[in-house]
């Protein structure tokens, strides 16, 4: 058993630092995951077209491995501040996607009893401090959040996800100031995936990266594709054990792409098929891991077929879920909206 265990540590010596740090177990969570976010848009997607889900949405299909990546280092006490496009930070963090079903479908078994929606879609109770239909809106929240943790000692960690569009806000500069000075527990994720709404980043913005911007409030910037898990793990990893050193927040900047519209009314007009397609075929991020996975022998096609088969299931019982759960009723519509007064 010892010369086995060895056999395989050598063999894993020369991986990239998730497949040395995570067992194969964790691993195939990860894929699991990625799945049932790619397999909750689609859902969500189609749930929308039939006249179940009501306003709008937008999805961050696409986007699976900069999620996961970024939360799975994360421990459940940690907490996030999420975005507009934030139902795959919800599912990394722990979500149960028949609850997030209801939620988009005005449940009262919804996280937020029907009254959130897609856009501001919390849970609290694994960390998530809730998604911000305003740009920019969470990460002076995560902010004030790591204060709480750094004043209170309690050991917590703070993700704050952003998008690209959220970089040229005040509100991001005065947060990355205040944490800095104050070496809060923090770590800015901005995911750039090339848009924001119609605008490109390099249209929008005056630095190459995002990241360089780190460099002005003294913090480490760091850069990583963000379809490939492993780099967004690896980036969060050191982050994260950075943030509870001690030491001060980070920033990351993952570089993605989503695969639909900003939202539902966005009819694509500012990008290509072609530039679509490509990233769609040749970078997709959930492709990209089963292959890693197979290559390095944590997975082959059976276990990977098992896990969509798993997926698929739970998808198909959250949206049966949210369909047999009850409306809220018309005389209670402002219950769960303000805080009781003591």
């Amino acid at each position: 058993m010892a010369r086995a265990s060895k056999a395989v540590a050598d063999s894993r010596a020369n991986l990239p630092f998730v497949y040395r740090q995570y067992s194969a177990e964790q691993l195939k969570q990860v894929l699991y995951k990625m799945y049932l976010i790619r397999r909750f848009e689609e859902g969500a997607e189609e749930s929308y077209t039939r006249g179940l889900i009501h306003g709008t949405m937008h999805l961050s299909i696409g986007q699976e491995a900069s999620a996961m990546g970024i939360c799975m280092p994360l421990g459940e006490d940690d907490q996030i501040t999420s975005t507009h496009r934030g139902h795959g930070h919800c599912i990394a963090k722990g979500a149960e996607v028949k609850r997030m079903f209801a939620e988009f479908f005005g449940k009262t078994t919804g996280y937020c009893k029907g009254r959130g929606g897609s856009m501001h879609i919390a849970d609290v109770a694994k960390g998530n401090l809730g998604a911000n239909g305003i740009v920019g809106g969470g990460i002076p929240i995560a902010v004030g959040a790591a204060l709480s943790a750094k004043m209170m000692k309690t050991g917590k960690v703070v993700v704050s996800f952003f998008g690209d569009g959220a970089n040229n806000e005040g509100a991001f500069h005065e947060a990355l100031n205040m944490a800095a000075v104050w070496k809060l527990p923090v770590i800015f994720v901005c995911e750039n995936n090339g848009y924001g709404m119609s605008t490109s980043t390099a249209r929008s913005t005056a630095v190459k990266n995002i990241a360089d911007r780190a460099a002005a409030y003294s913090m480490p910037g760091v850069i990583v594709n963000g379809n490939i898990f492993s780099e967004v793990a690896e980036a969060s990893y050191k982050a994260i054990e950075r943030a509870r050193a001690g030491e001060g927040p980070t920033l990351i900047e993952s570089k993605t792409y989503r695969h639909r519209g900003h939202s539902k009314s966005d009819r694509n007009r500012y990008r290509t098929k072609e530039e679509i397609e490509d990233w769609m075929s040749n970078r997709d991020p959930i492709t990209l891991f089963e292959n890693e996975l197979r290559e390095f022998g944590f997975i082959d096609d059976t276990g990977i077929e098992a896990i969509r088969e798993v997926v698929a299931r739970e998808i198909a019982d959250g949206i049966e879920f949210a369909k047999g759960s009850p409306s809220p009723d018309v005389s209670e519509t402002g219950n769960y909206v303000y805080t009781e007064q003591a």
